[in-house]
């Protein structure tokens, strides 16, 4: 696949060969739910609880009598029919994290990468870095590729710190390394855009990984 490498000033440099088998695949929407749905998975912390009537403080007594109230016969105060009481089958402590595949993970972040070379969602732009880590000196710089209000990730070739901390105050912008990507972030990012060196390294980083 062809793409065009753009300055950081919007003006077209040259053009970019991408390996087909990374960025130009048919698209499996059924791997990318798995991937998705496992990131959401292993982040949840399941410190959710709640008492069962074993576990409530209070006594065991019998609230009244058995026969001649009117009222239903009950055993204690700590039943889940009476406010205070204990909870029928409430959430408890447990781990929602589950593994997945490395392959199918891959093969996910693949298939993401197609769909959004496929709908022009992608864009190559020079390496650069924000040497003042300032956030006017970045978002002057992606106002030629997106809109304000656009979800994007910004590929990196590497842990750049000046980079991210200029982009700490722009909500709608988030940065991902080459060789640590998360499906969750690109599939809903409206616009992917990818340094041009991370864009050769991510070939090979799949290659090797196959």
């Amino acid at each position: 696949m062809e793409k065009k490498v753009y300055s950081i000033d919007g003006k077209e440099l040259r053009t970019i060969t991408l390996d087909d088998k990374v960025f130009d695949l048919p698209v499996n929407e059924d791997v990318i739910y798995y991937a998705i749905n496992n990131e959401l998975a292993n982040k949840r912390v399941g410190t959710a609880c709640t008492k069962d009537r074993s576990e409530v403080h209070g006594s065991n007594a019998k609230p009244y009598r058995q026969k001649g109230t009117g009222n239903a016969r009950r055993g204690d105060k700590k039943s889940p029919i009476t406010r205070g009481g204990g909870v029928i089958f409430g959430p408890k402590p447990r781990d929602y994290s589950f593994a997945l595949p490395k392959k199918v993970k891959r093969l996910a972040m693949k298939f993401i990468l197609s769909q959004k070379a496929q709908d022009d969602r992608l864009t190559i732009v020079e390496d650069f870095t924000v040497e003042s880590g300032k956030t006017k000196d970045l978002a002057a710089i992606l106002k030629n590729f997106i809109k304000d209000e656009y979800r994007t990730v910004i590929v990196l070739k590497d842990d750049d710190a000046m980079i991210k901390r200029a982009g700490n105050n722009i909500p709608t912008i988030s940065f991902l390394s080459y060789n640590r990507l998360r499906a969750h972030d690109l599939f809903y990012g409206q616009k992917i855009i990818m340094l041009e060196s991370a864009a050769k390294n991510l070939s090979d980083f799949y290659k090797e990984a196959e």
